[in-house]
Formats: structure tokens, C-alpha cells, sequence
């Protein structure tokens, strides 16, 4: 059985899931990796195409499942405030 970790989500405040740990942990350094550090940030097309190439091939085989990882990482650091979301359309976001 896999080690999992305790998740967040931004729209559900209070609210955590246990996701893999050693999953969440591979997208979360690839998506801090990714994103800016201010604003003008990425959008989720951007950061899901971005992340595939930071991804360990033996975690992720050719990114499978790495879309639903790079949101579920998005909104928990989201909100743990590591990451900030743009009021704009698209959204788009960035490192606070």
C-alpha cells in the first residue's frame, strides 16, 4: 500500500483528502519548478502541458494522469497560500 498525504482544497474550504504522497510530491516539485514568481502567471493549459516534461517517466509513464495531478496540487497549494490565483480570464497563476 502507498504512503498518502493530506490534501487541501481552496474551494472546499476545511476539507482535506489523502492523496499518494509519493505522487504528490513528484508534481508538486515539478509544478513550483514551473510556475513564476509573479504575475503575469500560467494558465492550467499551460501549467499541465509544462509539467509533463519535470515529471519522473516511472511515476508518470508519458504523463498519464499528470492534468488531474497538476489541479489537485494547484489547489492545495492554493489553499496553503503558496500559490496565488489571477483574477482574470483565463485564470492564471503564480507563486506568492
Amino acid at each position: 500500500m502507498s504512503e498518502k498525504i493530506a490534501i487541501e482544497n481552496v474551494n472546499v474550504p476545511g476539507k482535506t483528502s489523502n492523496v499518494n504522497a509519493v505522487k504528490y510530491q513528484a508534481m508538486k516539485k515539478a509544478f513550483l519548478k514551473i510556475l513564476p514568481n509573479a504575475s503575469p502567471g500560467l494558465t492550467q493549459k499551460e501549467i499541465q502541458e509544462a509539467v509533463k516534461s519535470h515529471l519522473p517517466d516511472d511515476i508518470f509513464p508519458q504523463g498519464a494522469k499528470s492534468s488531474w495531478w497538476a489541479k489537485t496540487v494547484q489547489l492545495d497549494l492554493e489553499a496553503k497560500g503558496v500559490v496565488t490565483r489571477e483574477v482574470c480570464k483565463p485564470l492564471r497563476w503564480y507563486k506568492s
